[in-house]
């Protein structure tokens, strides 16, 4: 299996998030690559530089101006007064009558969603890594890989057309799945990671071209909050084309697994050319953000379940934050899904 990865990933650091009130260290840091990476080293699969991408692939998702803010953003920040390190936005544009603004502070409120995500000095750049990455997996697929990971970070699910947030600055699945329906006429998405995929629901909620399927812990009271229940299905074109599978923050491998049966079982039914799958690994019972309960045998079976689908296939990294299991909650989706042992304990 390829692996691609951007070195660029890590020039996003962020510091500022604010959880129940209080400011706090953002939950999203660059020692995530080098966990993430550890457990593509421990398999000993190859990695290669996704290299540049170029912009128009990037506009089939974003618009030009979202673009431009998280491209040249920081530097127009740092002409404020006494700026700060990072843009964080004191407002938002709500529900009711908009405008776009012309000024940076409004714009950081237009184009930022919320608190845990900060654009600093070296966002753009690892953006540009993630997206890379993304779109060189689908292109290789695209070529013939049966499949092919690719190690986004920062994440990217949460992103929608002109708003980064939740961690997310581009939506980096959504990227491989307009580059794989350069070739194919149908794309499935497949995001467990433990929040609901908004903003990727959010690009293809018209379309019947595009199915896309989420299992997440219910986000009645947990993160997006606002989107991500079972009546959301489509609209117009895509009515029927997105299927919601919230759970219980109680709920552990059985009941994770069988989600994935279920949206397993949907995609069949689309029968789709390609699968982009959102790997997030946030669902361990041990991440930082306890959504819910998955162990890395959990995890194991997922990567088997979704092999075993027989679909070409791009796996990109979205969720699953600072601890020591990481890297073996990784190791495990993708022993599973190569068919190897799957490892049960954390690697030392």
């Amino acid at each position: 299996m390829k692996v691609f990865y951007s070195p660029m990933s890590a020039e996003h650091d962020p510091v500022f998030r604010i959880v129940h009130g209080k400011m706090q260290r953002n939950a999203e840091q660059a020692e995530r690559c080098r966990l993430l990476m550890a457990a593509v080293t421990n398999l000993g699969l190859p990695v290669e530089d996704p290299g540049d991408i170029p912009r128009a692939a990037m506009l089939r998702v974003h618009t030009e101006r979202h673009l431009d803010f998280l491209e040249n953003g920081w530097a127009e920040w740092q002409t404020l007064t006494d700026p700060g390190i990072e843009i964080v936005p004191n407002q938002h544009p709500v529900q009711g009558l908009k405008s776009y603004p012309r000024g940076i502070v409004g714009r950081a409120g237009w184009h930022i969603g919320d608190t845990s995500m900060p654009l600093g000095e070296g966002s753009w750049k690892s953006a540009l890594g993630a997206a890379a990455a993304a779109y060189r997996a689908a292109q290789a697929v695209n070529d013939g890989e049966r499949a092919v990971y690719a190690l986004c970070r920062p994440p990217g699910h949460h992103a929608d057309v002109e708003i980064s947030a939740g961690h997310c600055l581009m939506n980096n699945a959504a990227i491989a799945v307009e580059e794989l329906l350069t070739k194919h006429k149908k794309v499935a998405t497949l995001d467990i990671d433990v929040h609901h995929g908004n903003g990727t629901q959010m690009i293809f909620y018209g379309r019947d071209d595009v199915l896309t399927c989420s299992i997440h812990a219910d986000p009645a009271e947990y993160y997006p909050f606002f989107v991500g229940y079972d009546h959301e299905t489509g609209e117009g074109k895509g009515a029927g084309y997105n299927l919601n599978l919230p759970l219980a923050p109680s709920t552990s491998d059985e009941g994770w697994v069988e989600a994935i049966k279920t949206a397993l079982a949907r995609i069949a039914e689309f029968k789709p050319d390609a699968l982009v799958v959102c790997l997030g690994l946030d669902a361990h019972e041990n991440d930082p953000l306890k959504g819910l309960k998955v162990t890395f045998d959990g995890f194991a079976q997922a990567g088997h379940l979704i092999a075993q689908a027989g679909y070409p296939t791009v796996m990109c990294q979205e969720g699953g934050y600072l601890s020591p299991d990481l890297t073996t909650s990784l190791e495990s989706y993708l022993s599973g899904f190569l068919g190897k042992d799957a490892l049960v304990e954390p690697a030392n």
